[in-house]
């Protein structure tokens, strides 16, 4: 579940990013990369753990389904909040500064 979640968010922020690729002002493609590394990083995981219990691996148990699925969507939710860091940080659009202009006048 940890892999489908990051597969599913990779694929929708690279569609998003590829739509508005030419101006890439609110950095898309910084959230795809993250989404594709992570998905990368459990299809790894699910190699090594595939060879360990071979066909068991695909019989899991409901409860290690929803375990897996909560680990998939906080992935997924920590770099949304990671790449709304750098959005704040980057400011594309300005506006945190000319919040914090309208502030100290």
């Amino acid at each position: 579940m940890t892999l489908l979640t990051t597969v599913f968010a990779a694929i929708i922020s690279t569609i998003l990013w590829y739509k508005n690729a030419p101006k890439n002002e609110m950095k898309l493609g910084t959230l795809a990369l993250m989404y594709w590394g992570a998905s990368l990083m459990w299809m790894v995981d699910a190699i090594a753990e595939f060879m360990e219990l071979k066909s068991a691996y695909f019989t899991p148990e409901p409860a290690d389904m929803l375990n897996d699925l909560f680990l998939g969507l906080s992935v997924v939710a920590l770099g949304l909040i990671i790449w709304l860091i750098i959005l704040i940080i980057k400011d594309p659009k300005g506006v945190v500064r000319a919040s914090l202009m309208k502030n100290k006048n």
